[in-house]
């Protein structure tokens, strides 16, 4: 009997799921599924406890949902990725396993193990693998040249010319493949795991759709209106299911386009649809550039730039004790919840980078140790993104002030009041430089003065930079 084995990895569903279609596909094959836990593989990948158990509580309602169609879900923990080769090739002996279906993965590390375990099953097992967790596949859209775009906006038109001639399809879940099962127990994943607001962050695919169909019908047309104010509930927020697969981004382009037919065109939704767009941006970038992977810039002059060495200040920036009210709210928010607005992140890791002028790499790990929608695409992304060190990062010259960032953005104080009780006595207009009012006042706040003088800062970090391009460019 043929024995098709389907390895599950950051692609926690069954709908939209081509791997495990294209393995239940006529009659007569057995299909089984896999899932391995790698704890010392996501303690180098800084990966944060809310997020494995995210996933954790993920890999159990996997096994639910494949037990109610006969497919029996095997979950083991190994150390890393090398080792999970070789358990592979051992489990498809065992169980005399003719044909693997996976999904493929992007970053650098998972695409050398795949690689690895292709070649250790030569000959014995037939590999067949899958794009997902993007709307196009990485390669698949390349410039007039044929090379991999490095700007942004012409990747995008060039997708959407591609999305208005032909869909990605979404597959239906398959048919049973015998009769229901018991569900799996799942094992401890020997990492450490920190439980998460279930209300906040429902588990499984069906809460997912759920989610995703609201912010579609209700949100997605008023998105680009609403999305900069983290007092609103502007956003989807369906990053966290998206980054372990319990969500496809195929699934959010239909489900949007069924709304909001005209996206494609620049009608409502096409603000909402460009974040999708950007997703399969940084996964191409990853791909065409595998130093991404490796932590390293993209941009080879900024490699020069002189970082401070800067404990307390590092430290005081994680636990949102900076001085300036929207920095400190929004890490507020991130300790507690594990995630963050995307307005924050920005403001945020531009004041650790251009204000204190902190390597962006500490600051890209520590979100990552925290964020229960951490992906490295698209964090890493977003930190070179703030680091000007990237693909399509803002120019190296723009600083954001963060005090008027907050006044801007968060300008009743609605957001930085919620996570900044200390600061409920400061009157609106002064929420956001709330030292200069109490000074004034003769009053003393329990809340810390700002670490640096943002003008000063920000001279200074554009002196860095300009020093690094002129290192360079004396090469």
């Amino acid at each position: 009997m043929t024995t098709r084995l389907v390895w599950f990895r950051r692609d926690l569903r069954i709908h939209d799921h081509p791997a495990l279609k294209a393995a239940c596909r006529g009659d007569g094959a057995r299909v089984i599924a896999l899932y391995l836990a790698t704890p010392q593989q996501w303690e180098q990948h800084s990966m944060a406890p809310r997020q494995a158990w995210f996933i954790r509580q993920h890999v159990a309602a996997l096994g639910r949902s494949l037990a109610e169609l006969g497919i029996p879900l095997q979950v083991a923990v190994v150390p890393d990725y090398r080792a999970s080769v070789d358990w592979i090739d051992a489990f498809c002996q065992r169980h005399r396993v003719t044909e693997l279906f996976y999904h493929y993965q992007y970053e650098l590390d998972e695409r050398r193990r795949d690689a690895a375990l292709e070649r250790a099953l030569d000959g014995k097992v037939t590999c067949q693998g899958f794009d997902d967790g993007v709307l196009l596949a990485p390669g698949s859209v390349t410039t007039g040249s044929g090379t991999s775009y490095q700007v942004f906006t012409p990747f995008s038109r060039a997708v959407i010319r591609r999305l208005s001639q032909a869909l990605p399809e979404c597959v239906a879940p398959p048919s049973a493949c015998g009769t229901p099962l018991r569900a799996p127990d799942i094992p401890d994943f020997d990492y450490p795991e920190q439980t998460v607001s279930e209300a906040d962050f429902p588990v499984g695919e069906v809460a997912a759709q759920a989610r995703l169909a609201a912010f579609c019908h209700q949100t997605a047309a008023e998105y680009d209106a609403q999305r900069d104010f983290p007092a609103r509930p502007g956003t989807s927020r369906l990053s966290p299911w998206l980054a372990v697969g319990a969500l496809s981004p195929r699934q959010c382009l239909v489900q949007l386009l069924e709304n909001h037919p005209d996206a494609l065109t620049g009608g409502p939704g096409a603000v909402w649809l460009k974040e999708l767009i950007w997703r399969d941006f940084y996964r191409q970038v990853m791909v065409a550039r595998p130093e991404m992977s490796r932590y390293q810039p993209l941009i080879p002059w900024t490699a020069a730039i002189d970082w401070r060495d800067d404990p307390q200040g590092f430290q005081a920036w994680c636990e949102g004790r900076t001085g300036f009210p929207i920095v400190d709210a929004a890490m507020r928010q991130l300790n507690a919840t594990g995630w963050m607005h995307n307005r924050l992140r920005m403001i945020a890791a531009s004041f650790l980078i251009k204000d204190l002028r902190i390597d962006w790499r500490q600051g890209e790990r520590y979100f990552m140790s925290q964020l229960i929608d951490g992906d490295l695409a698209s964090n890493n992304g977003g930190w070179q993104w703030a680091a000007s060190t990237g693909c399509d990062a803002q120019p190296w010259f723009r600083i954001f002030n963060p005090t008027t960032q907050g006044q801007k953005f968060d300008r009743g104080g609605a957001f930085v009041r919620h996570w900044l009780p200390a600061l409920d006595a400061v009157p609106g207009s002064a929420l956001h430089a709330p030292w200069e009012w109490a000074d004034k006042q003769g009053m003393v706040l329990d809340y810390p003065r700002p670490l640096v003088d943002h003008k000063q800062a920000r001279e200074t970090t554009l002196a860095a930079y300009q020093a690094a391009r002129n290192k360079e460019s004396s090469r």
